[in-house]
This record gives C-alpha cells, sequence and structure tokens, in this order.
C-alpha cells in the first residue's frame, strides 16, 4: 500500500500516530501484521513482508536501529541507515505502513524497565553478548505492545533470537501468533545479512563456504555420526576455508536450544564464525533419525 503522492510506503514515528493506524484497520475487522526490522533493507526482510501478508490483511514494517541489544565495541554507530532506500524496496511488497520511532520516542527519559528471559538466552549470542538478548526482548515486547498486532514475523536467520521472542511471548501471554519466517540465502548460499557489505571480495568468497560446511555436518549426523565429532570436524573445516576464529558449531534441540548429547530427535545446528571483523551467523534444521 503506497501513497498516492509519493508511490511510497507512509511512514509514521509516533506510538499514537500507529496505534491510531492501527485502530482504524481492526475497527474494520481486518487482521495486522508487524514485521520488525532495523533498516537496511535485504531481500530477506523483503520476504517476511511477503510472508506476513499471506495470514494479514495489512502488514506493519517497523525500522528502528535499537541501541540496547548492542554491546560495548559492537557496531551501533556504523550499522547502516537508510530510511529512504528501505521506503523504495518496500513499495514493491505488500507493506501498508512503515513505523520508524525515535529512540526519543523508545526510551524516553526516565526509561527503566527491562525483559529478562532466562533459560534458551544463557548460550550462545546470549554468552558472547551479554545484555544482548535483554534488549531484544525489551524491544520486541514494547513494539508488540505499541502496535498491537495479530501476527508478528521474525527470520529464522536469528534462530536463538526467534527462540527467546517465542518463550517470553508465551511466558507474559502476548495476545500475538509468532511465525518464523524462512532464511533466505545469496545465490552461493551465504545467509543474507545486512552485515554481508562488509567483507572483502575476497572475504566474501570464503563466507560461501559457510552453509555448504554446515551442509556436509547435517549430512553426516543424519548418517549416523557422534553429534560431537561432526562440531569439532565442522569447526575444523571452517578455519581451514579460511575464516578467522569459530565462536561455536552446536547441535542442539531446537526449542530449548539445550546441546543434543544424541540424535534422537529433531534437531538444528547453530554456528558462528568471524570473517574480516564480521560475525557470519548460520543455523539448519537436522532431521528426525
Amino acid at each position: 500500500m503506497t501513497s498516492p503522492e509519493t508511490g511510497l510506503v507512509p511512514v509514521v514515528h509516533t506510538v499514537a500516530d500507529l496505534r491510531a493506524q492501527v485502530s482504524a484497520w481492526k475497527s474494520e475487522g481486518l487482521r495486522v501484521g508487524l514485521v520488525p526490522t532495523m533498516g537496511a533493507l535485504h531481500h530477506g526482510h523483503l520476504s517476511l513482508v511477503d510472508a506476513i501478508a499471506g495470514h494479514v490483511d495489512r502488514v506493519v514494517v517497523s525500522i528502528f536501529v535499537n541501541p540496547t541489544q548492542f554491546g560495548e565495541g559492537e557496531d551501533l554507530d556504523k550499522y547502516p541507515r537508510q530510511m529512504e532506500a528501505d521506503r523504495k524496496a518496500l513499495s514493491d511488497t505488500p507493506a501498508s505502513l512503515i513505523f520508524a520511532p525515535t529512540v526519543e520516542e523508545m526510551y524516553p527519559g526516565g526509561f527503566a524497565s527491562t525483559v529478562s528471559v532466562k533459560g534458551v538466552t544463557e548460550g550462545f549470542e546470549g554468552a558472547l553478548r551479554p545484555g544482548h538478548f535483554d534488549g531484544v526482548a525489551t524491544i520486541v515486547t514494547k513494539l508488540l505492545m505499541q502496535c498491537g498486532p495479530d501476527v508478528a514475523i521474525f527470520g529464522e536467520k536469528d534462530y536463538q533470537q526467534l527462540a527467546v521472542i517465542r518463550r517470553f511471548v508465551a511466558d507474559l501471554d502476548i495476545p500475538v501468533e509468532i511465525l518464523g519466517g524462512a532464511l533466505i540465502r545469496e545465490p552461493d548460499g551465504l545467509a543474507a545479512s545486512s552485515r554481508n557489505a562488509y567483507l572483502s571480495e575476497d572475504e566474501r568468497r570464503v563466507a560461501g563456504r559457510f552453509n555448504v560446511i554446515l551442509k556436509d555436518l547435517v549430512t553426516a549426523v543424519e548418517a549416523g555420526k557422534d553429534l560431537r565429532t561432526a562440531e569439532a570436524e565442522a569447526g575444523k573445516k571452517l578455519i581451514e576455508a579460511g575464516f578467522d576464529t569459530v565462536d561455536y558449531v552446536s547441535i542442539v534441540d531446537p526449542d530449548s536450544l539445550a546441546p543434543l548429547e544424541s540424535h534422537d530427535r529433531a534437531a538444528r545446528v547453530l554456528a558462528v564464525a568471524r570473517l574480516g571483523g564480521v560475525r557470519l551467523l548460520d543455523n539448519m534444521a537436522i532431521g528426525a533419525p
């Protein structure tokens, strides 16, 4: 849905204006979906807009670079902000409205509350990025309460984030259906990410090996290989392929993210490797035995 004046998706900047528009839609009996993003939209984000459109009548896309989920030394200041390009990209999707609040709108003076989730946040990204998931849980809770959507969607690329959101939405009885959007890949299989733009040409070629190595792990585990052996071999292959370091390669329960001791159920492999100062995340499903 685009503005007839500009041909671009309309933008609101305040919670009051967002709620007014959503309330008007709901008064007409329309279902509303929310796609939370931090902008710098690529085809992975746009696929989420297309996916949720099949479940709702109107789609809100939020664009907000959330400072509370960035840790010390992370790339908050250089994280790309490109609102006009994002508006143009969304004009070719079913997006109905963009919610683009300021930091002051989301965290006004005196703001003192945090949503904290135990268990599912405590390993992997939670261990490596202290406070990250408190920031994610707090901002997503705010967005869900501000918009009041019937459905919200989050990409499976950030698989731990999706698991965290499903946990607190259930725990806090927030009346919204949470969908997982399929992980979108580049032609060589690299998971689509705004941070891929930071890679040099040579690094980008190395990065294309990430998904290939994880596919080999999945095949090996489904054929009966010991899980710890498969994890260790994948980590070694990543270093041999040219990655600088490997933060983790772990095979876990797809819901609790607890590490599995044996392949006795469907599983998920979560992996992060670093290349040229860029942290690359990926994950893949492992079928039940």
